[in-house]
């Protein structure tokens, strides 16, 4: 499966941007799929996950963004999205999404081995 992101851009604080994250070559309900950040100089962190893939649906937030951030999955689009509100500056990064054949538990879903495919990214400034 490939993935492209797309839906960055540049936002004011507390503002809100949605990302997509579309896959080509496989369809998006047999993988659990995850969406991930890095700022400069920091390390990728896990932001949110879902199960599908024959899963249950579950949802997994990290504290950093849980309530204002979501996550779904749109299966007529294909695509897996972040809806993202309140954005602060902290929120600056790069924004990826993972997609894995495994399920996801509570201690693995915001670890980047676990997922075998990633897309290029898209940029999120919030000033």
């Amino acid at each position: 499966v490939q993935l492209v992101e797309s839906g960055g851009g540049s936002v004011q604080a507390g503002g809100s941007l949605r990302l997509s994250c579309v896959a080509s070559g496989d369809t998006v309900g047999r993988y659990s799929m995850g969406w991930f950040r890095q700022a400069p100089g920091k390390e990728r962190e896990g932001l949110a996950a879902i199960n599908s893939g024959g899963g249950d649906g579950r949802t997994y937030y990290a504290d950093s963004v849980k309530g204002r951030f979501t996550i779904s999955q749109d299966n007529a689009k294909n695509s897996l999205v972040l809806q993202m509100n309140s954005l602060q500056p902290d929120d600056t990064a790069m924004y990826y999404c993972a997609a894995t054949t495994t399920y996801l538990y509570i201690g693995t879903w915001s670890t980047e081995s676990q997922y075998q495919y990633w897309g290029q990214g898209t940029q999120v400034t919030v000033s």
